[in-house]
């Protein structure tokens, strides 16, 4: 079965779920009280400055054979992440992502074929975030509060759409550029420099990236920072 035709089946069993999903995230809030909605394009792009916290963000559409690695390492070294998945990885890849889940990590929505949402129309926006969402829950029955938008690029469109599904939209104050770059002291020393309250890491599942992980960890623990999830680093309230 090609990807379209997948997406058109996900799209048919998920129609009338995502419809009720939908008006719930309309008309309820997230539950995520954040400093940082009110930035003057409606993106998150760091978390609470005033707490020593910084986040890893996993953005997964590629790399399974990696996942494993990684979530052995956060595990050993008491860390949640936020793994930002796409639909169609995870209708793919239940199995691993549902480790992913159980082990407690956060989930974001990455849409689901990693298409440009500044290029799309706002059906197709609307579509890619949430049936991403619908499957997600689905699969988990775990509802996604933060919405990463592929490459980073959104509109006005894409914003709209998100809030109005319930979505914070979240980019990143860190780039490893690991998806370019296989580099494992590269990915280290973008990811730890010059670390500050509330940074955001962005990274994926890459060979070079699972050998630098650990150490990038440790070092974000050795200068004081408490690595978490992106919904407790751009909390306003509340202590690690």
């Amino acid at each position: 079965m090609d990807k379209e035709k997948l997406f058109r089946n996900v799209v048919a069993n998920l129609l009338l779920f995502s419809a009720v999903i939908g008006v719930i995230a309309v008309t309820n809030s997230s539950g995520i009280k954040s400093v940082f909605s009110g930035a003057a394009d409606g993106v998150i792009y760091r978390g609470n400055p005033s707490k020593n916290r910084v986040s890893l963000m996993i953005n997964v559409y590629w790399g399974t054979e990696y996942i494993a690695g990684m979530l052995d390492i956060l595990e050993r070294e008491g860390v949640k992440a936020t793994f930002f998945v796409g639909g169609s990885w995870v209708a793919g890849n239940e199995e691993t992502f549902m480790r992913i889940y159980k082990a407690g990590h956060e989930i974001g929505n990455h849409g689901y074929f990693h298409k440009d949402h500044k290029q799309i129309s706002e059906a197709r926006n609307r579509e890619e975030i949430e049936v991403c969402g619908g499957l997600v829950e689905r699969v988990s029955g775990y509802k996604m509060e933060l919405f990463a938008p592929p490459s980073g690029s959104f509109g006005k469109i894409t914003l709209r759409v998100a809030d109005s599904l319930g979505y914070k939209t979240v980019l990143w104050s860190k780039d490893t550029v690991d998806w370019r770059d296989k580099d494992a002291d590269l990915v280290y020393n973008r990811a730890t420099r010059k670390l500050a309250n509330g940074d955001l890491i962005l990274m994926h599942p890459t060979e070079h990236t699972l050998k630098a992980l650990k150490k990038i960890i440790t070092t974000i623990k050795e200068q004081g920072f408490v690595p978490t999830t992106v919904s407790e680093n751009i909390a306003v309230d509340g202590n690690v």
